[in-house]
């Protein structure tokens, strides 16, 4: 494993040494009828593509240096184990996948640390089989199990992880600040689903929220010192069902928004108001802007749900939509040096109809420029 890490980050960093200096004009050499995987409205994504062909595979994020990602996955390829593991493959897609959680028990959410260490979140030491599925049932609600804590893995020792954040309940959701300084997660240790933040220097923890509803998925910003979330603030008989679900370790996603906060839970502002589930947020590059994954465009259409991706600003507004798939688009995440972004959709070349949800990687364009407007799908 240690090797692999290794041969990846020097052929890369040999690549990014070569391409530094004079830089190419931004549409030299960009071929639009080439990028088969990008739709038309796209204007701030090239050269679309994918890395994963089957399964679900969700929740890649980069390594701090923008070489590598790890992402969860149930895809039988390269996961026979039954539930989701966590992989890592290089970002061009030129080596991996390769296993980097223990392969027993349920994972979810793996995030890099500075040092190249990984987080995640897994059941394995309660059981080394998957947890149980759902119940069958006419809603879409997400198992909260109780046996999910933290750990932290080194490349070299992936097969024995260490526990990072543990306790009675459910611990997950763990995102790392690009300062290295913190950890934040959602735990029901305060007996509903809130934020924590984790001090890593010191495993010193503050609670972040204290509201009822669901807090989870935050994210730091670029200078560590926000974070921004998703939340569901019911309210009467919804807060009935809600508390009645968490009880038996449940929660229904259906309503939800994005808030932001001071990386101390202070000043908390709430970013949309919209309808349906708004989720997956994560800063721009230029920390005044967040990406997000909604339905809101389909929440009151009846039939299944279209997820894309808007960006919007700290400060509210209409959002602006990035993603025109008409699929499922969500969990995007920028590379550190803010040229590409990762992210989650069942699209695909054929245009055919999917449940396959697969990681796909693109060239981030800020400023699209006459060829991006002109872009048109070539199915």
């Amino acid at each position: 494993m240690t090797r692999m890490f290794a041969i990846l980050k020097v052929a890369l960093l040999l690549v990014l040494s070569a391409c530094e200096g004079v830089q190419p004009a931004p549409d030299a050499g960009y071929d639009p009828s080439s990028d088969s995987l990008r739709f038309t409205g796209e204007l701030h994504l090239r050269n679309v593509r994918q890395l994963t062909f089957g399964g679900n595979n969700a929740e890649a994020y980069w390594s701090f240096d923008d070489a590598l990602l790890i992402f969860q996955s149930d895809w039988q390829g390269i996961n026979p184990q039954g539930c989701d593991q966590q992989f890592v493959m290089d970002a061009h897609g030129q080596a991996g996948p390769e296993l980097v959680s223990t392969g027993r028990g349920r994972t979810t959410c793996g995030y890099f640390l500075p040092d190249g260490r990984m987080i995640y979140a897994s059941t394995h030491a309660a059981s080394s089989v998957c947890p149980p599925p759902l119940p069958q049932s006419n809603t879409y609600v997400w198992p909260i199990y109780a046996s999910f804590d933290i750990y932290v893995a080194s490349p070299d020792s992936v097969d024995h992880p260490r526990a990072l954040i543990s306790g009675p309940g459910y611990d997950a959701e763990a995102t790392v600040s690009p300062d290295g300084r913190y950890v934040v997660f959602t735990s029901t240790r305060s007996g509903d689903l809130e934020l924590w933040r984790y001090e890593m220097a010191t495993g010193a923890l503050l609670q972040l929220t204290n509201t009822l509803g669901y807090d989870g998925g935050a994210f730091f910003s670029p200078d560590s010192r926000q974070i921004v979330w998703r939340a569901s603030r019911p309210q009467g008989a919804e807060a009935d069902r809600y508390v009645a679900l968490l009880k038996d370790n449940y929660v229904e996603p259906s309503s939800m928004n994005i808030y932001v906060a001071d990386n101390d839970g202070s000043n908390v502002r709430q970013v949309t108001d919209l309808p349906g589930a708004n989720w997956a947020p994560f800063f721009h590059p230029d920390g005044q802007h967040i990406l997000f994954a909604s339905n809101f465009e389909s929440a009151n259409g009846g039939g299944r749900p279209i997820f894309a991706l808007y960006s919007i600003s700290l400060d509210g507004g209409t959002p602006e939509k990035i993603t025109h798939s008409n699929t499922f688009d969500a969990f995007p995440m920028f590379s550190f040096d803010g040229t590409r972004l990762v992210f989650a959709s069942n699209r695909n070349v054929s245009r055919t109809p999917s449940l396959d949800t697969n990681v796909f990687v693109a060239d981030w364009i800020a400023e699209p420029h006459a060829v991006d407007s002109a872009f048109q799908s070539v199915h």
